[in-house]
Parts: structure tokens; sequence; C-alpha cells
């Protein structure tokens, strides 16, 4: 895959003055979508499932189109509203639950996670991302509906109390069924899974920002600093400040080989 020179991620190293072939990593695996995306919206990279199940001969027929495009109303608008989020404030998604509905036919629920393509100066110039596909069982699909809401609400809520009988109550499920859902999803507890949610954020926060241990603690949900400080260390084997050292010396890191 070769992409322009402000859409080179970071991630992709040149190899004898090419670049590592991405795409072509992802065209055999026939349950994930891959995709990379400019500034506009617009396909510059897919694998050959998201080519076959937008019923086109190749995946140069998606190339230069956006989402908008290829996938029916209101599909298309909200994957370019989640790319737009992405270019304006340079977050990413994470294990966004979503129902996918294909022009080919294909029907089904999928995990997808998307971030940004960082281009000159660390300016965001794209979207790149893959969406799995779920293989559920036929009377467990009606689960994912009510669980995607549930997801989407600990990724935007995990700065407040989550407590499991209520975000059960709130897919429609016991606590006992809950939590077998969010294992089967993400082989995690439920409680693994917030945990993961807030030291997710956390290491964003620590690597990203100035704030103050204490201030992360509390906007990760955490009333405690040596709570937070325990659970991190136990998660990631660091501490919060030497997780923060660790991304300042890697970042320092990149940015003198992005100047060699």
């Amino acid at each position: 895959m070769t992409l322009a020179p402000s859409l080179r991620h970071p991630s992709i190293r040149p190899l004898g003055g090419g670049l590592l072939p991405v795409d072509r990593l992802f065209d055999g695996v026939s349950d994930i979508v891959f995709f990379v995306k400019d500034e506009a919206g617009r396909y510059l990279a897919v694998n050959d499932t998201l080519a076959k199940r937008c019923g086109c001969a190749g995946k140069d027929e998606v190339i230069g189109r956006t989402a908008g495009e290829l996938f029916p109303s209101p599909l298309g608008e909200a994957f370019a509203r989640q790319d737009q989020a992405i270019l304006r404030e340079g977050g990413s998604i994470r294990d966004h639950l979503e129902l996918h509905l294909y022009p080919d036919g294909v029907r089904g629920w999928c995990l997808t996670f998307k971030e940004p393509v960082l281009g000159e100066g660390g300016r965001v110039v794209g979207v790149c991302g893959i969406s799995r596909d779920l293989h559920a069982r036929a009377d467990h699909e009606d689960d994912y509906a009510a669980l995607s809401a549930v997801v989407d609400h600990i990724h935007l809520h995990f700065d407040q109390p989550l407590r499991l009988p209520a975000l059960a109550g709130m897919a429609g499920l016991s606590v006992y069924q809950f939590d077998q859902r969010i294992r089967a999803l993400f082989h995690l507890t439920a409680g693994q899974y917030i945990v993961k949610v807030r030291v997710d954020a956390a290491c964003r926060l620590l690597a990203e920002t100035d704030q103050t241990i204490s201030q992360i603690a509390l906007a990760c949900g955490y009333s405690d600093q040596s709570a937070f400080s325990r659970q991190f260390k136990q998660t990631t084997g660091l501490s919060p400040l030497a997780y923060r050292r660790s991304a300042a010396v890697r970042s320092a890191s990149g940015r003198g080989a992005a100047g060699r």
C-alpha cells in the first residue's frame, strides 16, 4: 500500500524504498474489513473483503469513493460522522459494537476500531481502521443492539460510577447474562472491561496531556489517586509516572526518526 507522504502513518515504515503492503495483510481474512481514508473521507486503501461486501469487482472500484457513496443510508452517514470526529479531535474509536449492512446483502454485527493517521507535524490527515465480524449464535443477535448502547455508555461515561446491575438493566439482561455477553465479545469479565476502558483513557491522558496524576485519576473514574495508581500498575506493569516518562521517551524517539 503506497500512501501519499502526508498520509503515512508512523506505524507504516519504509522498507527498501517502499512501504509495507498493509492492505494485503488483510486480503485473506474474510471476517475483517480494513480501510484507510483521507481527510475528505475517500478510501485510499481497503482489503478484498470490503470491496466484495460493497459489491465491487475489485479494490480499485472502492478507492476514491466515500462511505456515503458505497453504503446505504443511514449507515454511510454514521461512518462519516465517526471519521469527522476523529479528524477534528484526534481521538480514536475502540470496541465500537455496530450493525453493518452491505449492498451485497451481508448483514451482521462487528467490533470497529479506528485511529487517526498523522501527517507532518502530527496533524491528523486521515483515518484508518478495521471492523471485525462477530460470529454470534442467532439467539444472541438481538442482544447486540442493547449491548451496543451499553458499551457506548461505558466509553462515554467511564469517569462516572459504573455499576454492573445498572449496566445490565440498560441492556435488559441479568448481571450474569450481561457478564457472559461481555466475556463472549471481549474475552474479559464485565468488570475487567470497565477497567480496560479506564486504563486505556488514562494511558492517552498520561501520554498526551500535562494533567496531574490526581486529575487523571478523577477523569478516569477513580476518586482516590492511590487506588488508581494501584489499578494502573497492576494492569500495565508500570506506575502512572513511569508510564508517562516512557511515553515521553517514545514520542521523542519517534520525532527524531521522522526528522532523519
